[in-house]
């Protein structure tokens, strides 16, 4: 009977891993298919907004420098900014650990700095 329990223990460990492993790829398919989702918008919106700057500033009798020529892919371009930020959070430029990789990196290059002066 202890026998049983253990390879039930066992079986138990390698279950909770594989469900573990399960949510894992579950969360970095959703990361990554977020990711895609803002890779086609910015194209589109690359794109379409070439397409329009053009179409306005050939057949507009108003200047190329006005609001009207640019007004869509301002307010896109902010719409666009708040999806980068849901995909790839706030804390894009400088990360999680960015100050105490920063700090970390300076206290070595002034330790090596010493070492050899």
């Amino acid at each position: 009977m202890e026998q049983n329990r253990e390879s039930f223990n066992a079986s138990d460990a390698d279950l909770q891993r594989s469900y573990e492993k399960e949510e894992a790829y579950l969360r970095a398919k959703k990361k990554v298919e977020k990711i895609q989702g803002f890779y086609w918008h910015l194209a589109v919106y690359v794109v379409v907004n070439i397409f329009l700057v053009i179409t306005i500033s050939r057949n507009s009798n108003l200047p190329f420098w006005n609001f009207a020529t640019f007004s869509t892919a301002l307010f896109w371009g902010i719409g666009l900014g708040f999806h980068f930020l849901g995909v790839f959070g706030s804390n894009f430029l400088f990360g999680k650990n960015w100050e105490k990789r920063q700090i970390e990196k300076y206290m070595n290059a002034d330790h090596d700095k010493q070492r050899w002066e």
